[in-house]
């Protein structure tokens, strides 16, 4: 009888144990996904400054470009003002007719690609961009766009600390067998692993931008993949396509 009430007793404390773990690591989970809930903030507020800024440079050239155009046909001979004045009416027609650079077939993630592609180019990166985004993607806008803009930031941060002309990011986004495919390829010297993973070298957000790709991915059933390889580091995702009605 005796053994008995020990084997219970011990079954118990086993049982109090195995909760309080899964109590603790619910805890650990919740602290975590406030903690991404709060950077993804950060970041989405951040790059819709970029965007907003993108924007506004965008305004302010096109004002200034037409009134170039202005002055100049203001300041036309007689002999050539026709020949010349069609010429820079065509230019504004252009100017007018202008869209983004990027063009994915999805509004926001144009946005958010531009934005980091021009700082990138800004920083002196080659890039190379193919990007078209599948109409049935399974995340949300915001997710897709949060993921873009961190793999971005990280790529353009690697590239920022190697010599110009060793810089360069490589985008591809589009399908590949029936999955949602994302790949980002930039230059990168030193990296940090930790327990065989890849890990943030920023200071501050202790890499909760590579958790939430992490967790978007595994979220959809996807696959995400990072190698680092003779001074390239690559960043690789599948997920899912959803069934298109028909």
């Amino acid at each position: 009888m005796k053994i008995l009430w020990i084997l219970l007793a011990i079954l118990a404390a086993s049982g109090v144990v195995i909760l309080s773990g899964f109590g603790i690591r619910a805890l650990f989970y919740r602290a975590v996904d406030k903690r991404i809930e709060c950077f993804q903030s950060d970041l989405i507020t951040k790059q819709t400054a970029e965007i907003q800024q993108m924007y506004h440079q965008m305004q302010q050239w096109r004002h200034d470009y037409r009134g170039h155009i202005q002055n100049m046909k203001n300041r036309l001979g007689d002999a050539q003002q026709d020949a010349l004045s069609r010429y820079l009416d065509e230019l504004a027609d252009d100017l007018t007719q202008a869209d983004t650079s990027i063009q994915t077939g999805n509004v926001m993630a144009d946005a958010v690609l531009g934005s980091k592609l021009s700082i990138a180019e800004k920083h002196g990166i080659a890039l190379n961009i193919k990007a078209q985004i599948p109409p049935n993607i399974p995340m949300h806008d915001v997710e897709l766009c949060s993921m873009l803009g961190n793999l971005l930031d990280n790529a353009t941060e690697a590239c920022d600390k190697l010599p110009v002309q060793r810089r360069f990011v490589r985008v591809y986004i589009g399908k590949f067998k029936g999955q949602f495919y994302l790949s980002v390829q930039n230059s990168a010297g030193q990296v940090h692993r930790e327990k065989g993973l890849f890990r943030s070298t920023k200071p501050g957000n202790h890499g909760y931008g590579l958790f939430r790709i992490d967790r978007i991915a595994k979220k959809y059933g996807g696959y995400i993949n990072r190698q680092y390889e003779e001074g390239v580091f690559a960043t690789e995702l599948m997920i899912p396509l959803m069934e298109q009605s028909m």
